[in-house]
Protein backbone atom coordinates (compact mmCIF):
# COMPACT_ATOMS: atom_id res chain seq x y z
CA UNK A 1 0.00 0.00 0.00
CA UNK A 2 2.80 2.11 1.07
CA UNK A 3 4.60 1.54 -2.44
CA UNK A 4 1.03 2.42 -4.69
CA UNK A 5 0.60 5.50 -2.34
CA UNK A 6 3.77 6.51 -3.52
CA UNK A 7 3.27 6.40 -6.65
CA UNK A 8 0.36 8.15 -6.86
CA UNK A 9 2.07 10.67 -4.77
CA UNK A 10 4.69 11.23 -7.79
CA UNK A 11 1.62 10.48 -10.67
CA UNK A 12 0.06 13.45 -8.85
CA UNK A 13 3.72 15.50 -8.46
CA UNK A 14 4.05 14.86 -11.95
CA UNK A 15 0.64 16.28 -13.25
CA UNK A 16 0.83 19.43 -11.46
CA UNK A 17 4.37 19.81 -12.87
CA UNK A 18 3.07 19.00 -16.59
CA UNK A 19 0.28 21.80 -16.14
CA UNK A 20 2.40 24.47 -14.90
CA UNK A 21 1.94 27.65 -16.74
CA UNK A 22 2.57 31.49 -16.49
CA UNK A 23 1.09 34.12 -18.63
CA UNK A 24 2.72 37.49 -18.35
CA UNK A 25 1.06 40.83 -19.60
CA UNK A 26 4.15 43.32 -20.42
CA UNK A 27 4.41 46.42 -22.74
CA UNK A 28 6.33 49.72 -22.99
CA UNK A 29 5.35 53.34 -22.87
CA UNK A 30 7.60 55.58 -24.80
CA UNK A 31 6.75 59.71 -25.46
CA UNK A 32 8.69 62.64 -26.03
CA UNK A 33 8.57 65.91 -27.32
CA UNK A 34 10.49 66.18 -30.56
CA UNK A 35 11.41 69.35 -33.26
CA UNK A 36 12.77 68.68 -36.67
CA UNK A 37 13.91 70.43 -39.52
CA UNK A 38 13.68 69.46 -43.26
CA UNK A 39 11.49 66.28 -41.33
CA UNK A 40 7.90 65.81 -40.99
CA UNK A 41 6.37 64.58 -37.72
CA UNK A 42 6.82 60.90 -39.02
CA UNK A 43 10.34 61.84 -40.03
CA UNK A 44 9.77 61.88 -44.00
CA UNK A 45 12.30 64.26 -46.08
CA UNK A 46 10.03 67.35 -45.90
CA UNK A 47 10.92 71.43 -47.17
CA UNK A 48 9.92 72.85 -43.25
CA UNK A 49 10.21 72.68 -39.83
CA UNK A 50 7.38 70.65 -37.42
CA UNK A 51 7.40 69.95 -33.65
CA UNK A 52 5.44 67.12 -32.75
CA UNK A 53 4.74 64.78 -29.47
CA UNK A 54 6.25 61.51 -31.09
CA UNK A 55 5.79 57.66 -29.23
CA UNK A 56 8.42 55.23 -30.13
CA UNK A 57 11.47 57.72 -29.87
CA UNK A 58 13.85 55.62 -27.85
CA UNK A 59 11.79 52.46 -27.88
CA UNK A 60 8.78 51.53 -29.95
CA UNK A 61 5.56 51.84 -27.48
CA UNK A 62 3.53 48.40 -27.29
CA UNK A 63 2.14 46.24 -25.25
CA UNK A 64 1.63 42.05 -24.94
CA UNK A 65 0.87 38.93 -23.57
CA UNK A 66 3.22 36.06 -23.40
CA UNK A 67 2.66 32.33 -21.94
CA UNK A 68 4.49 29.26 -21.64
CA UNK A 69 3.07 25.54 -20.05
CA UNK A 70 5.35 22.96 -18.47
CA UNK A 71 4.76 19.91 -20.74
CA UNK A 72 6.78 17.51 -19.31
CA UNK A 73 9.84 16.36 -20.24
CA UNK A 74 11.41 19.49 -20.89
CA UNK A 75 9.12 20.60 -23.19
CA UNK A 76 7.18 23.83 -23.49
CA UNK A 77 4.26 25.31 -24.95
CA UNK A 78 4.75 29.26 -25.87
CA UNK A 79 3.00 32.01 -27.46
CA UNK A 80 3.23 35.44 -28.17
CA UNK A 81 0.73 38.04 -28.92
CA UNK A 82 2.27 41.76 -28.86
CA UNK A 83 1.00 45.16 -30.52
CA UNK A 84 2.11 48.46 -31.33
CA UNK A 85 0.15 51.36 -30.16
CA UNK A 86 0.31 55.43 -30.83
CA UNK A 87 1.09 56.29 -27.04
CA UNK A 88 0.32 60.14 -28.34
CA UNK A 89 -3.09 59.46 -29.56
CA UNK A 90 -4.04 56.07 -28.08
CA UNK A 91 -4.63 54.23 -31.28
CA UNK A 92 -3.10 50.95 -32.94
CA UNK A 93 0.07 51.67 -34.74
CA UNK A 94 -1.65 49.45 -37.45
CA UNK A 95 -5.22 50.35 -38.74
CA UNK A 96 -5.18 46.60 -40.35
CA UNK A 97 -3.63 44.23 -37.74
CA UNK A 98 -4.44 44.70 -34.35
CA UNK A 99 -1.52 42.15 -32.78
CA UNK A 100 0.61 43.54 -35.56
CA UNK A 101 4.39 43.20 -33.84
CA UNK A 102 3.98 39.33 -32.95
CA UNK A 103 1.12 36.61 -33.37
CA UNK A 104 2.19 33.46 -32.71
CA UNK A 105 2.49 29.72 -30.80
CA UNK A 106 5.37 27.49 -30.67
CA UNK A 107 6.59 24.44 -29.08
CA UNK A 108 10.37 24.41 -27.56
CA UNK A 109 12.60 21.79 -26.02
CA UNK A 110 16.24 20.77 -25.78
CA UNK A 111 16.00 20.25 -29.24
CA UNK A 112 15.13 24.20 -30.01
CA UNK A 113 12.29 26.53 -30.48
CA UNK A 114 9.21 25.67 -33.61
CA UNK A 115 6.98 29.01 -33.53
CA UNK A 116 4.26 29.40 -36.35
CA UNK A 117 2.12 32.59 -37.20
CA UNK A 118 3.28 36.17 -37.60
CA UNK A 119 6.79 36.84 -36.43
CA UNK A 120 9.84 38.60 -37.41
CA UNK A 121 12.40 37.44 -39.91
CA UNK A 122 15.99 36.22 -39.94
CA UNK A 123 17.37 39.63 -41.28
CA UNK A 124 15.24 41.73 -38.11
CA UNK A 125 16.47 39.01 -35.54
CA UNK A 126 20.01 38.99 -37.12
CA UNK A 127 20.33 43.00 -36.87
CA UNK A 128 18.74 43.01 -33.84
CA UNK A 129 22.61 42.39 -31.29
CA UNK A 130 24.41 44.38 -33.50
CA UNK A 131 22.75 47.46 -34.42
CA UNK A 132 25.00 50.58 -32.90
CA UNK A 133 21.98 52.35 -31.52
CA UNK A 134 20.64 48.87 -30.30
CA UNK A 135 17.02 49.01 -32.20
CA UNK A 136 16.77 52.73 -30.87
CA UNK A 137 14.57 55.02 -33.22
CA UNK A 138 12.88 52.10 -35.09
CA UNK A 139 11.47 54.53 -37.42
CA UNK A 140 14.32 56.16 -38.40
CA UNK A 141 16.88 53.88 -37.76
CA UNK A 142 18.75 52.43 -41.05
CA UNK A 143 19.87 49.11 -39.85
CA UNK A 144 15.92 48.28 -38.82
CA UNK A 145 14.38 50.29 -41.96
CA UNK A 146 17.18 49.14 -44.85
CA UNK A 147 19.52 46.38 -43.65
CA UNK A 148 16.12 44.79 -41.61
CA UNK A 149 13.86 45.47 -44.76
CA UNK A 150 11.32 47.61 -42.37
CA UNK A 151 10.82 50.24 -45.12
CA UNK A 152 12.21 49.08 -48.62
CA UNK A 153 10.22 51.62 -49.77
CA UNK A 154 9.85 49.43 -52.59
CA UNK A 155 5.48 50.21 -53.22
CA UNK A 156 5.31 46.26 -53.53
CA UNK A 157 4.62 43.64 -51.03
CA UNK A 158 7.26 40.86 -50.77
CA UNK A 159 6.84 37.87 -48.66
CA UNK A 160 3.40 37.97 -46.80
CA UNK A 161 4.13 41.06 -44.82
CA UNK A 162 0.92 42.67 -45.01
CA UNK A 163 2.13 45.81 -46.41
CA UNK A 164 3.75 47.41 -49.62
CA UNK A 165 6.32 49.21 -47.87
CA UNK A 166 8.35 46.83 -45.44
CA UNK A 167 9.32 42.98 -45.06
CA UNK A 168 10.12 43.23 -41.15
CA UNK A 169 7.52 40.64 -40.26
CA UNK A 170 5.85 37.68 -42.26
CA UNK A 171 2.21 36.45 -41.59
CA UNK A 172 1.80 32.75 -41.88
CA UNK A 173 5.52 31.98 -41.64
CA UNK A 174 7.01 29.05 -39.82
CA UNK A 175 10.39 29.75 -38.04
CA UNK A 176 13.22 27.30 -36.33
CA UNK A 177 15.45 28.32 -33.67
CA UNK A 178 18.23 26.31 -32.15
CA UNK A 179 20.91 27.27 -29.70
CA UNK A 180 23.94 25.04 -28.98
CA UNK A 181 26.05 26.77 -26.31
CA UNK A 182 27.18 30.50 -27.72
CA UNK A 183 25.67 29.64 -31.24
CA UNK A 184 22.24 29.93 -32.35
CA UNK A 185 20.91 28.88 -35.54
CA UNK A 186 17.47 29.99 -37.26
CA UNK A 187 15.80 28.96 -40.53
CA UNK A 188 12.53 30.46 -42.09
CA UNK A 189 9.54 29.61 -43.94
CA UNK A 190 6.53 32.18 -45.29
CA UNK A 191 3.63 30.68 -46.51
CA UNK A 192 1.89 33.09 -49.27
CA UNK A 193 -1.08 31.00 -49.65
CA UNK A 194 -2.09 32.93 -52.53
CA UNK A 195 -4.66 30.70 -54.64
CA UNK A 196 -3.78 28.61 -57.69
CA UNK A 197 0.02 30.30 -57.01
CA UNK A 198 2.02 28.36 -54.60
CA UNK A 199 5.33 30.80 -54.67
CA UNK A 200 3.68 33.94 -54.71
CA UNK A 201 4.41 35.75 -51.36
CA UNK A 202 6.45 33.29 -50.40
CA UNK A 203 9.78 33.78 -48.21
CA UNK A 204 12.83 31.64 -47.10
CA UNK A 205 15.73 32.64 -44.58
CA UNK A 206 18.51 31.30 -42.31
CA UNK A 207 20.46 33.06 -40.28
CA UNK A 208 23.30 32.42 -37.75
CA UNK A 209 25.13 33.95 -35.11
CA UNK A 210 27.95 33.48 -32.63
CA UNK A 211 28.08 35.17 -28.70
CA UNK A 212 30.77 34.93 -26.38
CA UNK A 213 33.32 36.66 -24.24
CA UNK A 214 31.85 39.97 -24.96
CA UNK A 215 31.81 39.56 -28.79
CA UNK A 216 28.59 38.61 -31.23
CA UNK A 217 28.69 38.35 -34.43
CA UNK A 218 25.65 37.68 -36.29
CA UNK A 219 24.28 37.61 -39.89
CA UNK A 220 21.01 36.18 -42.19
CA UNK A 221 20.20 35.99 -45.67
CA UNK A 222 16.14 35.88 -47.13
CA UNK A 223 14.65 35.96 -50.09
CA UNK A 224 10.91 37.37 -50.49
CA UNK A 225 8.75 36.64 -53.78
CA UNK A 226 5.97 39.40 -54.93
CA UNK A 227 2.43 38.12 -56.41
CA UNK A 228 4.43 37.95 -59.98
CA UNK A 229 7.19 35.86 -58.50
CA UNK A 230 9.75 38.60 -58.82
CA UNK A 231 12.57 38.24 -55.82
CA UNK A 232 13.17 40.31 -53.14
CA UNK A 233 16.33 39.57 -51.58
CA UNK A 234 18.22 40.35 -48.72
CA UNK A 235 21.09 40.04 -46.28
CA UNK A 236 23.18 41.76 -43.35
CA UNK A 237 26.21 40.68 -41.14
CA UNK A 238 27.40 42.17 -37.86
CA UNK A 239 29.28 42.35 -35.21
CA UNK A 240 29.42 43.83 -31.48
CA UNK A 241 31.99 43.94 -28.46
CA UNK A 242 31.21 44.99 -24.84
CA UNK A 243 34.64 46.13 -23.45
CA UNK A 244 34.33 47.15 -19.67
CA UNK A 245 31.77 49.70 -19.94
CA UNK A 246 32.21 50.43 -23.61
CA UNK A 247 29.94 48.65 -25.88
CA UNK A 248 31.23 49.00 -29.96
CA UNK A 249 29.43 47.83 -32.95
CA UNK A 250 28.57 47.77 -36.60
CA UNK A 251 27.50 46.55 -39.39
CA UNK A 252 26.55 46.14 -43.04
CA UNK A 253 23.30 44.84 -45.03
CA UNK A 254 22.15 45.04 -48.89
CA UNK A 255 19.09 43.85 -50.82
CA UNK A 256 18.42 43.32 -54.28
CA UNK A 257 14.86 43.72 -55.79
CA UNK A 258 13.39 43.47 -59.12
CA UNK A 259 10.29 45.93 -59.04
CA UNK A 260 9.38 45.03 -62.96
CA UNK A 261 10.96 43.71 -66.27
CA UNK A 262 14.43 44.20 -65.99
CA UNK A 263 14.21 46.92 -63.15
CA UNK A 264 16.31 46.53 -60.16
CA UNK A 265 16.73 48.48 -56.53
CA UNK A 266 19.74 48.16 -54.77
CA UNK A 267 19.78 49.23 -51.60
CA UNK A 268 23.26 49.31 -49.19
CA UNK A 269 23.62 50.50 -45.72
CA UNK A 270 26.77 50.72 -43.71
CA UNK A 271 26.95 51.79 -39.95
CA UNK A 272 28.96 51.78 -36.87
CA UNK A 273 28.72 53.03 -33.21
CA UNK A 274 29.34 53.10 -29.94
CA UNK A 275 27.50 52.97 -26.16
CA UNK A 276 29.72 54.17 -22.95
CA UNK A 277 28.15 53.62 -19.89
CA UNK A 278 29.08 56.79 -18.05
CA UNK A 279 27.92 55.53 -14.97
CA UNK A 280 24.78 53.19 -13.79
CA UNK A 281 22.26 55.28 -14.46
CA UNK A 282 23.65 57.30 -17.37
CA UNK A 283 24.49 55.62 -21.03
CA UNK A 284 25.78 58.01 -24.04
CA UNK A 285 25.17 56.17 -27.58
CA UNK A 286 26.50 57.77 -30.93
CA UNK A 287 25.70 56.05 -34.59
CA UNK A 288 26.30 56.75 -38.04
CA UNK A 289 24.32 55.31 -40.72
CA UNK A 290 25.44 55.78 -44.74
CA UNK A 291 22.58 54.78 -47.08
CA UNK A 292 23.68 54.09 -50.87
CA UNK A 293 20.47 53.05 -53.08
CA UNK A 294 21.01 52.04 -57.00
CA UNK A 295 17.93 52.15 -59.48
CA UNK A 296 17.32 50.84 -63.27
CA UNK A 297 17.21 54.26 -65.19
CA UNK A 298 17.83 56.57 -62.41
CA UNK A 299 21.07 57.95 -61.07
CA UNK A 300 22.41 56.59 -57.92
CA UNK A 301 21.51 58.42 -54.36
CA UNK A 302 21.51 58.01 -50.82
CA UNK A 303 22.59 59.89 -47.37
CA UNK A 304 24.67 59.68 -44.03
CA UNK A 305 22.80 60.16 -40.91
CA UNK A 306 24.28 60.40 -37.62
CA UNK A 307 22.20 59.95 -33.99
CA UNK A 308 22.62 60.01 -30.81
CA UNK A 309 21.56 59.36 -27.59
CA UNK A 310 21.61 60.18 -23.77
CA UNK A 311 19.97 58.40 -21.17
CA UNK A 312 19.52 58.83 -17.62
CA UNK A 313 17.75 55.77 -15.75
CA UNK A 314 15.51 57.14 -13.04
CA UNK A 315 14.57 53.19 -12.33
CA UNK A 316 15.18 49.59 -13.48
CA UNK A 317 11.75 50.21 -15.60
CA UNK A 318 11.97 54.26 -16.24
CA UNK A 319 14.48 56.59 -17.82
CA UNK A 320 14.70 59.88 -19.76
CA UNK A 321 16.35 60.50 -22.76
CA UNK A 322 17.57 63.26 -24.97
CA UNK A 323 18.31 63.01 -28.96
CA UNK A 324 19.48 64.66 -31.55
CA UNK A 325 20.13 63.43 -35.44
CA UNK A 326 21.70 65.03 -38.60
CA UNK A 327 20.55 63.66 -41.87
CA UNK A 328 23.13 64.76 -45.22
CA UNK A 329 20.65 63.78 -48.37
CA UNK A 330 22.81 62.70 -51.38
CA UNK A 331 22.13 62.97 -55.19
CA UNK A 332 18.25 64.63 -54.58
CA UNK A 333 17.31 61.47 -52.41
CA UNK A 334 14.72 63.55 -50.21
CA UNK A 335 13.22 64.61 -53.77
CA UNK A 336 13.51 68.17 -55.10
CA UNK A 337 11.14 70.20 -52.96
CA UNK A 338 12.43 69.66 -49.75
CA UNK A 339 15.49 70.51 -47.91
CA UNK A 340 19.14 68.45 -48.65
CA UNK A 341 19.57 68.76 -44.93
CA UNK A 342 17.73 67.91 -42.06
CA UNK A 343 17.79 68.29 -38.35
CA UNK A 344 16.34 66.59 -35.36
CA UNK A 345 15.87 67.34 -31.50
CA UNK A 346 14.34 64.96 -29.02
CA UNK A 347 13.36 64.39 -25.68
CA UNK A 348 10.84 62.26 -23.52
CA UNK A 349 10.53 59.81 -20.86
CA UNK A 350 9.98 55.53 -21.29
CA UNK A 351 8.81 53.27 -19.07
CA UNK A 352 8.35 49.33 -19.87
CA UNK A 353 6.15 47.12 -17.66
Amino acid sequence: MKTIATLCALLASTCVTAQTSSVTLYGIVDLGARHGSGLTAGNAPAAASTSSLGSGINTTSRWGIRASEDLGGGTKALFQLESGINADTGTSANASKYFDRASWVGLQGGWGTLALGRQTTTLADAVSPVDPLAMRFAGFNPSIGVAALSQHGLGIQFGSAGSTSGSYRLDNSLKYTGRWGGLTARAMLGLGEVAGQSGALSSRGLGLAYAADGLTVSGAFQTFKDLNQRELDGATLGAAYQWGKLRLAANAGRSKAETAANQHTVQRMLSAGATWAVSGQTDLTAAYYKVDRTRTGAADDGYGRLVAFAEYKLSRRTKLYAEVDNTRWRHGFQGAANKARATGLSAGVVHSF
